[in-house]
């Protein structure tokens, strides 16, 4: 299984990439059985790779690794008899020599009996993007692309006449036309359900001609997973429905018959949107997340509702303050578990559904791919100071300290300590803060401070990222600031609603007032500072850059930098105008908080970061902000990455995103000479 992570492994990069990541869970039906996707660095150092491990629920037997293809694995799903299903793009093993067909290098089905070897189930043209399987029948839910105006599994000829002609134009007659890294079309996901041997026992492969395709019209990307009705009888999808040309769409949810006999829609209210649909285990209804959509004066807001087949809705925990996401409904009907961002945490909840009492179960950490099985809860447990580890909990009971399992990836030791701040910031909000600090800081040796501005901007600091590390920089000596100012989750609506359209100013002032706590301590170098921030975070590295000339250095990561530009190239439109207004007949919010409106202010070295496939914040953000500083003589550097999107996802690029900041904090903030890392 490896051994555990240290301190020292965070002073090393090439460690640091090393480290498994541990990913999807899956209980088997009988809840004897757990397994996890942990990414691994592959052979060749240019990715992370997927493999399914299996984990003991009970906690007394190590980990195991159950796949070892040359691709990876993912989306691992337990049918009702015990087998394992999961996606792979790992070449068939019975395939012919020399077979050139279409799919051949494509994401395929698998299934991994519980004893023998995994077989290959179903390899479409355009590969398989997800499974899920009804738990009573077995019944597939495949979710996989075809382009519009064909049947399924018939549009192979087009995909090769399109890559025989070296044509890789889209032609689209709507919006979107992209979605965070990808481009939407030309082929769109369809749902198609099926039954494994149905026709064909002897080979165990399903056939196209088997399957039912259950959005054959489909010519735009699915809003949310759908979901399969235990009884295998339904499935329920996101539907767009275009309310105007000013406004866009909002997501209505519609209840289809498994076999494609009939449909409908099950859930449609004016100014909401539902997603995150769980079957009650009856199969008579859902319990889904219903978000009411924000407008310029109204910030959104979820609520978890139950609608029954016929449609009637029922707000579930209406006194709940908490933004609920990922419901999850027990086994026995009883209740539904739930995680909301709380305080710089991320618990999961129990609400009782005969009593409407809602319980949290756990006391601190973040929590995702919750599973609840008849004895217990399941789920990958995270927070600042341990990566994502899967963890066993009772199915009642407060504040729960949870049994971690054995997995790869454990942490034994980090080269610093973790605390928390907070102040009362003029308006009478608390704003609180995690605070990584390194091992060898005191009063007598205080140390630099990094003031990190999380994303979002509607999120939280509350959760392990592999991609922001405070720890590779508490190796290197530095103190880091993680806080949580307005905008942030878990604090409440009003304290989300204190920087709605107005990013520049209570989010700006609660990030100073508890810098200024930070500084106040004397472990920390109130002479020494700089401050780092990716998309939302990145927009404030900016702000902060025109308001003020406290820190040595500014990192600015995938940044909003003019706004006006960036309302029709982002991926996301409409969702940015109804906050901040369109600039073409409203343009006061956008000139308020436009930070290139005020770059002659800018005196502060800056650090530009952009990917060139970031389509939420397109690459002209970060060419423009370059530009606007090189020709106001502010000191700048540019870090492109032609290939990379919004984040930074292979290990080299990571290797380098880490190698320039370092250098770039080491110049302006610890006064060494500048060191061109080796690669660039």
């Amino acid at each position: 299984m490896g051994a555990a992570i240290s301190a020292e492994d965070f002073a090393d990069l090439t460690a640091y990439t090393r480290m498994p990541r541990v990913g999807s869970l899956a209980l088997s039906p009988d809840g004897t059985r757990l397994v996890a996707v942990v990414a691994e660095l592959s052979a060749d150092g240019k990715t992370w790779q997927g493999a399914l491990w299996e984990l003991d629920p009970t906690g007394r037997r190590p980990a195991r690794r159950l796949t070892r293809g040359a691709k990876g694995e993912s989306n691992p799903v337990f049918t009702p008899s015990g087998d394992l299903l999961f996606l792979s793009g790992r070449p068939n093993q019975e395939a012919k020599p020399g077979d050139t067909g279409v799919g051949k290098d494509k994401t395929a089905l698998w299934l991994l009996p519980p004893v023998g070897e995994a077989r290959e189930l179903f390899r479409p043209a355009g590969g398989v993007d997800r499974v899920v399987v009804s738990g009573e029948t077995g019944t597939l839910l495949l979710t996989a692309g075809a382009h519009p105006g064909g049947e399924f599994g018939h549009d192979g000829d087009l995909r090769k006449a399109r890559e025989d002609a070296g044509v890789t134009a889209i032609l689209h007659e709507s919006y979107p036309v992209r979605y965070w890294d990808s481009d939407l079309g030309p082929a769109y996901p369809r749902l198609l359900t099926g039954t494994l041997d149905a026709e064909h026992p002897d080979s165990g492969r399903l056939d196209t001609a088997d399957l039912v395709d259950l959005t054959p019209e489909s010519a735009t990307r699915l809003d949310d997973a759908a979901a399969i009705s235990p009884d295998g009888r339904w499935v329920v999808h996101t539907e767009r429905v275009e309310v105007s040309a000013s406004y866009g769409a909002r997501v209505r949810l519609r209840l289809v018959a498994a076999d494609g006999s009939s449909g409908r829609v099950l859930a449609d209210q004016d100014g909401h949107s539902f997603m995150q649909v769980a079957f009650l285990p009856d199969s008579s209804g859902v319990v889904a997340v219903r978000a009411l959509e924000s407008t310029a004066d109204r910030v959104w807001r979820n609520t978890l509702v139950r609608i029954s087949l016929t449609g009637e809705i029922t707000e579930l925990a209406a006194d709940l303050v908490e933004e609920v996401e990922h419901p999850v409904v027990a086994p026995d009907g009883r209740a539904v578990y739930f995680t909301a961002a709380q305080r710089g945490h991320q618990p999961i909840f129990r609400l009782d559904l005969a009593t409407s009492e809602v319980v949290r179960l756990t006391a601190s950490g973040a929590y995702t791919e919750v599973i609840v099985g008849r004895d217990h809860v399941y789920a990958l447990r995270s927070a600042w100071d341990h990566p994502p580890q899967p963890v066993r909990l009772e199915l009642e009971g407060a504040d729960q300290e949870p049994v971690a399992l054995p997995a790869p990836g454990a942490v034994a030791s980090l080269p610093g300590t973790l605390t928390e701040v907070s102040t009362v910031v003029e308006d009478g909000r608390t704003v609180r803060a995690w605070l990584v600090l390194p091992s060898n800081c005191s009063a007598d040796n205080p140390a630099p401070l990094l003031l990190w501005v999380h994303g979002g901007p509607i999120m939280s600091w509350n959760a392990w990222s592999w991609r922001w590390n405070p720890w590779l920089m508490a190796a290197r000596g530095y103190a880091v600031l993680l806080p949580d100012p307005a905008l942030s989750l878990g604090y409440g609506q009003e304290f989300i609603q204190a920087g709605w359209g107005s990013w520049g100013a209570k989010p700006y002032t609660d990030l100073m007032a508890i810098t200024d706590v930070t500084v106040r301590r004397p472990d920390v170098d109130d002479s020494r500072t700089a401050a780092m921030g990716g998309s939302f975070g990145g927009y404030m590295a900016n702000w902060i850059a025109t308001q003020t000339d406290r820190f040595k250095a500014i990192v600015t990561h995938a940044s909003l930098w003019h706004l006006d530009a960036f309302t029709g190239t982002t991926d996301a439109s409409y969702y940015w105008i109804r906050e901040v207004g369109d600039p073409q007949h409203d343009d006061e919010r956008v000139r308020a908080n436009s930070p290139h409106l005020r770059v002659a202010d800018i005196k502060t070295p800056m650090l530009v970061i952009h990917g060139d496939k970031d389509y939420r914040v397109p690459v002209g953000e970060g060419q423009r902000l370059f530009f606007d500083l090189v020709r106001h003589g502010v000191p700048a550097k540019f870090l492109y990455f032609p290939t990379e999107n919004h984040w930074i996802l292979t290990p080299g690029n990571t290797k380098v995103w880490y190698e320039t900041i370092f250098a770039f904090l080491a110049e302006h903030v610890l006064g060494e000479p500048w060191q061109r890392p080796d690669l660039l």
